[in-house]
């Protein structure tokens, strides 16, 4: 710029002052000490993981209506492994019924259900919900959760609600994975055949 170019601009923005700003408050550090909710929290979590059980959550559980199909499988499930536990193909090795029991007992039977199902190398159960009909005033209270927390696990490779000789909409198939010891023998049993 110049010198004349400076001068009009001078001109132009007139008399400026820099903007005072006002002080800002100072944000007090919380204290490092936890609540005594959060210390039981976390002596839970760290319990469950010593048992190999896993926490399922269910803050908000998506209501699903009493005659809804429950249908879920993880990616790489094949098509006709689906297709089988769907029209309720594979035997069932073990059965979980779930009436007459608070939320919270049910999250924990299922919970422990799984597990147990995994260390017993069983790979098809059925988890009976009911359906949930003539309860108010949440209809399908039990079976929303139970579709909410199957997920969650990761044993549970997939699920779909049951055939109408094993209970139909109100109850469910269940495909968990191979225990890692059953894996290895799978492995083992397919490498003497090469």
């Amino acid at each position: 710029m110049s010198d004349s170019d400076e001068d009009l601009f001078r001109e132009a923005i007139g008399n400026v002052r820099p903007i005072k700003t006002a002080e800002r408050v100072k944000l007090e550090k919380k204290s490092a000490e936890a609540s005594p909710g959060l210390e039981q929290r976390r002596r839970d979590a760290v319990a469950q993981a010593a048992d190999g059980t896993q926490v399922l959550t269910g803050d908000f559980v998506t209501p699903v209506d009493p005659h809804d199909i429950l249908d879920y499988k993880r990616p790489g499930i094949q098509h006709g492994v689906y297709k089988n536990l769907r029209l309720g193909k594979y035997s069932i090795d073990a059965q979980l019924d779930l009436h007459r029991l608070t939320v919270d007992q049910a999250r924990q039977a299922l919970s422990q259900f799984i597990s147990d199902c995994l260390a017993h190398n069983i790979r098809c159960a059925l988890v009976t919900h009911g359906k949930g009909e003539n309860r108010q005033p949440q209809p399908a209270l039990l079976k929303s959760c139970v579709a909410h927390w199957l997920p969650q696990l990761e044993s549970v490779m997939a699920f779909h609600s049951a055939q109408k000789q094993h209970g139909g909409s109100g109850a469910t198939y269940v495909l968990i994975r191979k225990s890692e010891k059953k894996r290895q023998e799978n492995f083992e049993r397919h490498q003497k055949r090469r």
